[in-house]
């Protein structure tokens, strides 16, 4: 997995039991707690070009679940309460293995509540899916007034490269997916050089693409220790890896198998995200917060009274890892594995029964 893997990385698509779609508690809880800087950042805007005609946005990552027009719609509510007839494009930015199809069945939704609640008042909304990489440039210079990414900086272009250990064995992050308390510091330092440079990569796109006096709001999870040593950073992953490896144990998986795989994801430290903001140079930081959030969005249990907490979050999980587990290690195990991850999640749930994450949430002005 050392490769990258954009081509195969996507949530899952339809409306199954596993999809995104019916999953993505975590994800709707981070966009309702970061509601406020979006409509102070739109606000702010308009506040500043009162005879604005038409805001361009572009939602980056996207996804295919009912997220996907939460932030368009917060915005939306800010331009009807100002009583701006503004025309808004909207933009819907993912990977090309998203499933955009069901993106767009959200919209007729969102059309009706257009003509039924803002009748005459709210100018046209146009919408269109882009299928596209955000470490690289999207669309037109100065052609974006607004930016919205949520829950999708974390994922990075690519594994590290060197960790699967071709060249140097030392280099294998040896029975683990991801980082963790005790990994080596090579292991560290691949990951947060990855994120240096995507990160860095995605300010100066966005910079190009974004007219001066444009704003842009993020929020992905980070971590609460600058030098990686709070276990309850790496839960997700760390749970993973412990059911691959018992998998291991039973002789259902080869222990180079788990070995060589490393997820492409990375939580930064607020320190890094500010240095990094601060160094690229392109965007002024209006507001920026470290929230704690619980994990499974405080809905354990919401869509089926049935499911352990453990199969709560197992299903979740599964939504978004699905696609390069299954690339790495093939369909057979899948199911098999999520079984054991919701078990690991049950068991930890015995003696933490709200665990939480970091997210940071910031907003920015481009200067």
């Amino acid at each position: 997995m050392a490769t990258p893997t954009l081509h195969v990385f996507h949530m899952n698509g339809g409306e199954g039991d596993t999809s995104y779609a019916k999953n993505c508690a975590i994800q709707s809880k981070v966009l309702s707690i970061t509601r406020p800087f979006v409509e102070e950042a739109i606000q702010d805007y308009i506040n500043k070009d009162f005879s604005v005609d038409t805001i361009t946005i572009a939602e980056l990552g996207c996804s295919s679940g009912p997220t996907a027009l939460e932030a368009v719609t917060t915005i939306m509510d800010v331009i009807e309460s100002r009583r701006q007839r503004a025309k808004l494009m909207v933009y819907l930015v993912d990977l090309p293995g998203n499933d955009f199809n069901k993106v767009f069945t959200f919209i007729p939704s969102l059309q009706r509540r257009l003509r039924e609640e803002k009748g005459v008042d709210f100018g046209p909304c146009f919408i269109a899916g882009l299928p596209g990489n955000f470490y690289g440039r999207l669309l037109p210079n100065n052609s974006l007034q607004f930016v919205h990414c949520s829950s999708s900086l974390n994922w990075l272009s690519q594994v590290p490269l060197g960790l699967e250990g071709k060249d140097d064995p030392k280099m294998l992050n040896k029975g683990k997916v991801y980082l963790s308390v005790t990994s080596p510091g090579h292991v560290i330092d691949a990951y947060r050089l990855q994120f240096r440079k995507d990160f860095t990569t995605f300010l100066k796109c966005r910079s190009e693409e974004m007219v001066l006096g444009g704003r842009m709001v993020l929020s992905f999870m980070g971590r609460r220790s600058i030098d990686h040593t709070f276990e309850e950073d790496y839960y997700p992953m760390e749970f993973i890896a412990q059911a691959l490896m018992t998998m291991v144990s039973q002789g259902r998986l080869k222990e180079e198998k788990v070995d060589s795989f490393n997820a492409p994801f990375y939580a930064p430290h607020h320190e890094e995200v500010k240095n990094l903001i601060e160094e690229e140079s392109s965007f002024y930081v209006d507001r920026f917060e470290a929230i704690e959030v619980e994990w499974a969005g405080g809905k354990f249990n919401l869509n089926d009274p049935r499911l352990t907490r453990g199969a709560t979050m197992a299903k979740m999980q599964r939504a978004v890892l699905e696609s390069m587990l299954e690339h790495h290690f093939g369909e057979d195990i899948i199911d098999e594995l999520f079984l054991r991850y919701a078990k690991t999640w049950e068991d930890h749930l015995l003696f933490d029964e709200s665990p939480t994450f970091i997210n940071l949430v910031i907003s920015l002005t481009r200067m």
